[in-house]
């Protein structure tokens, strides 16, 4: 007899599928579960007929029938406020918040802030606000780095119907003064350090009502002038004041704005995503489909809380009990706070990981032959056992990976990657090391985060998984750069998103809200994606960063700078050209150490590393290594550098050079670097083509 399952699968292939035909929904029944799977696929094909008659919406295996909205084992959240009270209501005593205290000027262990703990923190800040007269919808600054009050804040502002704006602690002045006007912010909790800048342009934000000083005195806080209208205090005496007038809860509701998120860009003004409760409910709900957390597990803050990485996360982490200790506040002290926090899930962003790369690489290369040797056998070995789903020999981790495992504290079962492209070589080598899962996912802040991940247990490299369960994804041709999905082996074309995660539009900006989302609700991301077998994702473009050279040839400048990351003598790298020359060039923040042994091996004497990165021998040493991996990576020729400039200064938030996720700024970049990218190209076009790889 034909089970429900099955009769409810047929059903809707026959009303999906063109002219009735079932095949074309290529999904099946487990009988034992009734779930939905697709032999060992990821993903399933969807009819959406276009007028091409193409039918080639994908979603995830794990929810093909129906987007995810809530999480499944509990409908009744629909708010980020739900979340944290069912959050508080379960975990009572667990411990939730940590951070480092300091002893007679030493940094010591964790102390820890219990859910419930932070439930009574979060009522009291919310109450504070009321007190100062905000009103539901009104708009509340967080002006700081990653702490706990950033968190309680954040729960204070779903929890009484407010809407939180990050404020980038990185952005300049200019540009927090635009946000704060932009968004009508009313109330905006800062740390001493940043209330300074504040203080410069008080006048020129209207709109602020209330400043609250997070680790502030206030006795130790200026006098502002009444005529002002801005009262100033310290968290401590607004969380006092919310006890004293605690007042019931304003809830908001699942379509309510709970944040705007202003994504700094590479060009113009910031624009302020708009997200609401639900938008962030489904994201993290459908991720539960695809990993498991526990109130065991112990995860560590210090990605940007005011990116939606971090943020995500931190709905996730809440959802599950898990405990969040916090870093000092200082990336230099980061594995300090690995080390006495001892993290079970650790999230992430190549740039990091590729330097954990470098680093354990570098080590072994000069650890010695018998201990190289050693390395290459016990890397090897578990490389094939983990490739092949083949549980590997603990004597490997004994003799060598503990000790690479202690580095991020000795307990990491997961690794997770965002915001750019993982290098496949540096995915797999993560696996091998640290013997853990390890996730790459693909997003955006106009999707509530992610749009696409790995699931727990797969292990091939290269990809950022299937869609989450909480949307659907379709690939656009994009003709001018030869994209299609007619391509063969593989569809490809421009990555487009519809389901519950995408976003309202950009605050107060219609026009460019347009730009993205079409009537149907697609969201156009801009980045070329293409479809492995199984229904796996894979970045290889993006769409709006691409330029052309003179011969006619685009270039994706990202992809190539991922490659030549991996250079020994690379810390950050800069690849630029342009439709008036026919080659192009790159800027590399050197690694010093790297060159230095360089020059130590040739008997190259110099004053200082910037002299070196002057002399034409050692700019020639570096694009020959460069030549090397772009080899490797078998780059066409057309995208070797031709042309490098050597540079100490790194690439970084402060000179304007990154995004706070650690892109490069293209236009800033190329400002910057104009005289050096002129000379380059002067001195190519009075050379021959072999010289010029010597430059």
């Amino acid at each position: 007899m034909e089970s429900m399952a099955e009769r409810r699968l047929r059903l809707i292939q026959r009303h999906l599928s063109p002219a009735g035909d079932d095949s074309s929904l290529q999904i099946s029944t487990n009988p034992t579960s009734g779930e939905f799977f697709h032999g060992q696929g990821y993903s399933v094909v969807l009819p959406e007929k276009l007028q091409t008659g193409k039918w080639n919406v994908y979603r995830s295996i794990r929810s093909p029938l129906k987007l995810v909205h809530r999480y499944p084992d509990h409908p009744e959240i629909g708010t980020l406020h739900d979340n944290f009270v069912h959050a508080v209501e379960s975990f009572q005593d667990y411990k939730y918040l940590g951070t480092r205290i300091r002893v007679d000027g030493t940094i010591g262990e964790y102390k820890w802030m219990t859910y419930g703990e932070a439930g009574t923190a979060r009522s009291a800040v919310g109450s504070g606000l009321c007190h100062h007269g905000l009103q539901p919808g009104a708009c509340v600054g967080l002006y700081f780095v990653n702490r706990p009050e950033w968190l309680i804040v954040d729960h204070a502002c779903s929890a009484y119907s407010y809407i939180s704006v990050p404020l980038y602690d990185t952005l300049g002045p200019d540009a927090v003064k635009y946000i704060v006007n932009h968004a009508d912010i009313q109330a905006i909790f800062c740390v001493p350090n940043t209330l300074n800048t504040l203080l410069s342009f008080l006048s020129e934000i209207p709109s602020v009502r209330v400043i609250v000083v997070v680790g502030g005195i206030d006795e130790h806080l200026p006098s502002l002038p009444p005529a002002t209208g801005v009262k100033l205090i310290s968290y401590t005496r607004l969380l006092a004041q919310g006890r004293s007038n605690m007042l019931p809860f304003r809830p908001p509701k699942p379509e309510d704005v709970a944040t705007i998120c202003y994504t700094s860009g590479t060009t113009g003004t910031p624009k302020g995503v708009v997200l609401s409760h639900g938008n962030l409910i489904a994201s993290t709900a459908g991720l539960t489909l695809s990993v498991k957390f526990c109130n065991t597990d112990v995860y560590i803050s210090y990605l940007p809380l005011a990116h939606i990485y971090e943020r995500a996360y931190q709905v996730t982490m809440a959802y599950w009990g898990v405990a969040v200790g916090f870093y000092q506040g200082d990336n230099l002290k980061l594995m300090d706070d690995l080390t006495a926090l001892r993290p079970t899930i650790f999230a992430s962003v190549p740039r990091l990981y590729n330097r954990i790369y470098a680093g354990i690489t570098s080590a072994v290369r000069t650890s010695g032959v018998l201990k190289e040797r050693l390395f290459n056998a016990a890397y090897n070995s578990k490389k094939q056992a983990v490739m092949n789903g083949r549980k590997p020999s603990p004597m490997w981790d004994r003799l060598v990976f503990n000790k690479i495992k202690d580095k991020l504290g000795g307990r990491v079962r997961y690794l997770t990657s965002g915001a750019s492209p993982l290098s496949p070589d540096v995915m797999e080598f993560l696996m091998v090391c640290f013997g853990c899962q390890v996730m790459e996912g693909y997003g955006m802040t106009e999707t509530s985060c992610v749009i696409s991940s790995m699931v727990e247990g797969d292990n091939l490299v290269g990809h950022v998984g299937s869609p989450n369960p909480a949307c659907e994804i379709k690939l656009v041709d994009v003709p001018e750069m030869n994209y299609t999905s007619e391509d063969q082996p593989h569809p490809r074309g421009e990555i487009c998103v519809r389901g519950p995660i995408v976003f309202q539009g950009y605050y107060k900006d219609e026009v460019q809200t347009r730009e993205v989302l079409d009537a149907e609700g697609w969201l156009y991301t801009g980045d070329i994606g293409l479809w492995l077998p199984g229904g796996r994702l894979k970045i290889i473009d993006r769409k709006k960063n691409i330029f052309k050279l003179a011969q006619g040839e685009y270039i994706a400048p990202e992809k190539i700078e991922n490659v030549y990351a991996k250079c020994k003598f690379v810390s950050q790298c800069f690849v630029y050209g342009d439709s008036l020359n026919s080659s192009l060039v790159a800027v590399i923040c050197v690694e010093p150490d790297a060159l230095k042994d360089w020059a130590a091996s040739e008997g190259i004497k110099y004053e200082d590393l910037g002299q070196l990165c002057s002399d034409p021998r050692a700019r020639a040493a570096v694009l020959a290594e460069m030549d090397l991996v772009g080899k490797e990576a078998q780059l066409r020729g057309f995208e070797f550098a031709k042309a490098v400039t050597l540079v100490l200064e790194p690439f970084t938030l402060e000179n304007g050079l990154l995004t706070p996720t650690f892109k490069i700024k293209r236009p800033q970049a190329k400002a910057y670097f104009a005289q050096a990218i002129s000379d380059m190209y002067s001195k190519l076009s009075t050379s021959d083509p072999t010289p010029q790889r010597l430059l």
